[in-house]
């Protein structure tokens, strides 16, 4: 069972009502370089709402530092980021959900592959989970790819980067995956977009 009774930032009581920086709702109000209203003053992490997750705070910190230091770099793209929850089975995902591409207008196909068809996850007693991968049916775009397993937060950074990089899932799963690994479950699922997983 999870429980989760969500979380807020401090941005009471610490003197900001002295400032002119804009408190939303308990959120503080930043630019996409976290620069707050007052020019001298950033703000990153869970007081700017968003992602509440300690890789996206690191960088966040690491483009306001940038910004701060006169190299502004590219406003984060937050459907990349690599969504984490260390329960057990473990779950991680980046990009949108099937229902939330349908909503968008995107026409999906989807491939799933069961982690009981891994000699690795067998082996370790935790077969119990799934990889699932959306994509774009005209487009052959990869939206979204969703885990639930063994590791899988573990994993997760591949399915990123091929986000990231704009790769297929036919390109995924024609990358070799080494054997055997839980990871092959990541490049079965993406075969299994097109009907071409090989032990599912």
């Amino acid at each position: 069972m999870l429980v989760s009774v969500g979380r807020s930032a401090n941005v009471e009581n610490i003197g900001l009502e002295n400032t002119d920086i804009i408190v939303d709702k308990g959120v503080i109000q930043v630019t996409d370089n976290f620069q707050t209203k007052e020019s001298h003053m950033y703000a990153v992490g869970d007081c700017i709402g968003g992602l509440q997750l300690a890789h996206v705070a690191m960088e966040e910190g690491v483009i306001a530092a940038e910004h701060i230091s006169g190299n502004p770099q590219p406003a984060i793209n937050y459907n990349h980021v690599p969504r984490c929850t260390y329960t057990s089975p473990e779950i991680a995902s980046v990009g949108i959900t099937e229902e939330q591409a349908k909503a968008e207008g995107f026409d999906v196909k989807t491939g799933k592959f069961f982690f009981r068809g891994i000699g690795k996850a067998l082996v370790y007693g935790e077969s119990e989970g799934f990889i699932k991968v959306v994509a774009d049916k005209k487009t052959n775009d990869l939206l979204g790819v969703f885990m639930i397993g063994p590791h899988v937060t573990d994993m997760i950074s591949e399915a990123a980067l091929a986000h990231v990089l704009d790769a297929t899932p036919f390109e995924i799963g024609n990358t070799i995956h080494p054997h055997p690994t839980l990871a092959e479950a990541f490049g079965e699922a993406a075969l299994a977009v097109d009907g071409l997983a090989i032990h599912g």
